[in-house]
């Protein structure tokens, strides 16, 4: 199961297993993957929560486990969860994934939100354009996870076998990618989608993703100096054309938003053209270019103020309360005539340190996550790793980062 971050992924998971996978909305929530037993049909299914990620090509640490997971542990079925609300910009994932498998299943999930907002979809227009299943869900509703749980099924026992429509590139990468794709197939013995992909991620040059490949499948097209001569005479072709390895992934890139796009003109209805006016307004000034990062500063700097100030009383009320029963224990203890040394170690040493944790960690804990959530709730936390997103890629980080460095931060004023 997979999809970009805040689409509602681990909410269906979780209603799926009956698990509690921790549910949020900032990016890269998940980090590894979370596995869960379902029984449908007298069958028993192995669901798997990949981290969400918006591309599988192998940018972060999620996209890494996301991206092999999917290529090379060969799922039966690969359930991808888009919103609704933004279905444009959720195909891109997909037609990422079904570069690599043809049992997929899209899960357009929020229709709540989208109803909200006056957007109706067709779900069958867009599993026909698509080749593969489509189902419609509502993440919270348990009953609307139904049609879902058949549909995988149904995949799974091969009564439905998706056909993916896949993306053409420019014509002169789609030749390119042939001559590639016939080369591994005469050499490596690979399949025909596995060689196509494998193909496409070769001319990238993205090495991580070549390692990846050559480690689980157990070639090794690096060093294969045909290939290489191959790959060096293409390239140079594709210079002379303006694609060069800097910018061959904004082409590839371009070509599946175009696809994306043209697909959302015949599956989406509006009966608003403005139904996104209020969330375009208020982005514009959280994630502006002037206001963004001092409305960011002011947040946070609100949220560690109640936090560090607020937990103080709590704090002593604690240290107070643990401080009055310390003394009983002691008094306790002298008059059953109980060994200093062994008073000393349970009262002073390890009740004493105990209580002093509780007194000092628990109030800002329990002020602080809960306005972090309130944050979450709002949606504010993939603003604010978008605002720092362009700072952090300066130090080969993520804007994704600054919410674990405020959870540090948190700590650290703690201690």
């Amino acid at each position: 199961m997979h999809g970009n971050p805040n689409v509602g992924k681990s909410t269906i998971f979780n209603n799926l297993t009956g698990l509690h996978q921790h549910t949020g909305n900032w990016p890269g929530k998940t980090v590894s993957n979370a596995c869960g037993l379902c029984t449908y049909k007298n069958s028993d299914f192995l669901l798997v929560d990949i981290p969400g990620t918006y591309s599988i090509l192998s940018n972060s640490q999620e996209e890494e486990i996301a991206r092999d997971y999917i290529c090379f542990s060969k799922p039966d079925a690969t359930i991808v969860v888009v919103d609704a609300t933004c279905l444009e910009r959720n195909l891109n994932l997909v037609y990422q994934i079904m570069e690599i498998t043809n049992n997929v299943i899209v899960c357009v999930n929020l229709l709540d939100e989208a109803k909200k907002k006056n957007i109706k979809i067709d779900l069958n227009m867009l599993s026909k354009l698509l080749g593969v299943p489509v189902c419609g869900t509502i993440a919270r509703k348990k009953k609307s996870l139904n049609n879902l749980l058949d549909t995988t099924y149904k995949v799974c026992k091969k009564e439905i076998i998706p056909t993916p429509k896949t993306v053409s590139y420019l014509p002169i990468i789609e030749k390119n990618i042939s001559i590639i794709e016939n080369k591994l197939k005469n050499i490596f013995n690979l399949s025909s989608k596995i060689s196509r992909w494998v193909a496409l991620k070769f001319l990238d040059s993205e090495n991580t993703i070549i390692s990846s490949i050559e480690k689980h499948l157990k070639i090794n097209i690096s060093n294969n100096l045909e290939l290489k001569n191959l790959k060096t005479n293409i390239l140079n072709n594709l210079k002379n054309v303006g694609i060069t390895q800097n910018n061959f992934k904004d082409f590839i890139t371009s070509d599946i938003m175009k696809y994306a796009e043209k697909i959302c003109q015949e599956v989406y209805t509006f009966e608003s053209q403005d139904y996104s006016f209020k969330d375009r307004k208020i982005d514009k000034i959280l994630t502006s270019k002037y206001f963004g990062i001092p409305i960011m500063l002011l947040f946070l700097g609100l949220i560690f103020w109640i936090t560090i100030i607020g937990a103080n009383y709590p704090s002593q009320l604690l240290f107070n309360f643990f401080d009055f029963i310390q003394k009983h224990l002691i008094n306790f203890a002298d008059f059953i005539n109980c060994p200093y040394w062994l008073s000393d170690l349970l009262i002073l040493g390890i009740y004493r340190t105990l209580t002093w944790v509780i007194s000092v960690m628990l109030p800002p804990m329990a002020i602080f996550f809960p306005l972090f959530t309130f944050l979450e709730d709002l949606g504010y936390l993939p603003r604010l790793a978008f605002n720092v997103d362009g700072l952090f890629k300066k130090c080969c980080c993520s804007g994704k980062q600054m919410i674990t460095m405020c959870l540090g931060v948190t700590k650290w004023k703690i201690f």
